[in-house]
């Protein structure tokens, strides 16, 4: 059976389990990019992600031996969500491995939506640990692994996103814009497309700290990244399917890589302007709007919002690494005299009226002229970076900026 054939049987499957997201126009975004911007909102769904379509579609079809051996999967987030989920409304046992180094709200959703179906173990410090030993559960108690994204069921679960939108978009859609993690969602979305829309162009958007998928289609072969950035965590895979990448290759008409910085100014603007609480990797098609706004002026265009599990407790690191990408947070490394009024200086003759020092470590040590200090300035207006150094030269301030140097700066500031 084709693909699409899947994802046509898999939104009978998920009918009466799964909502139908709205797909609503935006209208700061249509305004912004003189277009018509339209959202599918897919962090409204009951697990507040997509992941709950691929998810459940492929658990539904094991048949009564596979079901009665139960299922194993490894996540840190969304995709164990929509296991443990489909576990409980299917009545199937369900082992869900996750990092111990997880969040303990994200475990207790988890534990949440599964109930008494689903058992979650905490093991190693990262996804690929959590990952080992859910397979190697699967092979030895003969129990079926649910993949996030290279199972043809799951892409065909997540394709269902697609053809939703077809079926409420009342104009011709020109462009989608897709976040691709390990590429479930742009494979079962794109293959939708090609058969109903061919004329639509499917752009995938991947986080610049991790673009698997981009670096597998320019090597013209499924290729594993040796590091990553793992802060849009929905997103971020060191490899992503071996069948999403040859569907992907093949359907995408381009992908965008959006800055973790970009990614963080829109989650808060999202949040100040339409109380939409969203995810790194939900942010990511909005993100990438500006990469394309000359393309899309005048286009219908559509953004998945992939989900809104977001941890609160991000929240200062999303604001400081979007002040760090606009170009408003500095840090340097200051050598200052170490004499009563030196800070008292600092403050009258190098700073503005709306600088601000939101970061400063110092120890003083008596034996020396001079000490290091680390200073974290916050600007208004990213354009007052440069009357601050040369004023400090002026005033006889030695100075490292650390902004560019990322060792030193990960060093320092972490």
């Amino acid at each position: 059976m084709s693909l699409f054939n899947e994802v046509l049987n898999a939104k009978k499957q998920l009918e009466d389990v799964v909502a139908a997201t709205p797909l609503t126009q935006n209208l700061n975004l249509s305004d912004e990019f003189k277009s018509m911007i339209l959202l599918k909102r897919e962090d409204l769904q009951i697990v507040r992600s997509y992941k709950i379509r691929g998810a459940y579609n492929k658990i539904s079809s094991l048949n009564e031996k596979e079901s009665a051996n139960g299922i194993v999967c490894a996540s840190a987030g969304n995709h164990a969500q929509g296991v443990a989920y489909s576990c409980n409304l299917l009545k199937i046992n369900g082992k869900i491995y996750m990092p111990k180094t997880t969040p303990k709200q994200k475990v207790k959703q988890v534990q949440l939506f599964g109930k008494k179906f689903v058992e979650i173990v905490l093991t190693g410090d990262t996804f690929d640990d959590a990952y080992a030993s859910a397979t190697a559960d699967a092979i030895k108690n003969h129990k079926t692994f649910i993949h996030p994204f290279d199972d043809e069921k799951v892409i065909a679960g997540q394709g269902t996103v697609g053809l939703e939108i077809l079926e409420n978009s009342k104009e011709p859609i020109d462009y989608v814009f897709v976040p691709i993690g390990g590429g479930g969602l742009a494979s079962g979305l794109s293959e939708v497309f090609r058969h109903l829309s061919p004329n639509t162009k499917i752009i995938g958007v991947e986080p610049k700290g991790a673009p698997s998928m981009k670096t597998s289609i320019e090597e013209n072969k499924n290729t594993p990244l040796k590091t990553i950035d793992k802060f849009v965590d929905g997103a971020a895979v060191k490899q992503v399917g071996d069948k999403t990448f040859e569907i992907c290759r093949y359907n995408l008409e381009d992908i965008i890589l959006v800055p973790e910085g970009k990614v963080c100014t829109t989650i808060l603007r999202l949040y100040n302007e339409e109380a939409m609480v969203v995810e790194p990797a939900g942010a990511l098609t909005i993100a990438a709007l500006d990469f394309y706004k000359d393309k899309i002026k005048g286009k219908n265009v559509v953004c998945i919002v992939s989900g809104s599990n977001n941890d609160i407790e991000r929240t200062a690191e999303i604001k400081e690494r979007s002040l760090l990408y606009e170009g408003l947070m500095h840090y340097f490394m200051i050598q200052f005299p170490q004499r009563p009024g030196a800070l008292k200086e600092f403050v009258n003759n190098i700073l503005g009226p709306d600088d601000d020092i939101t970061y400063f470590q110092f120890a003083k040590k008596n034996s020396r002229e001079k000490g290091s200090v680390v200073v974290g300035l916050e600007l208004k207006n990213k354009k007052d970076i440069m009357p601050i150094k040369l004023k400090m030269t002026q005033n006889g301030f030695e100075f490292q900026y650390l902004n560019d140097n990322q060792d030193l700066f990960t060093q320092l500031i972490g």
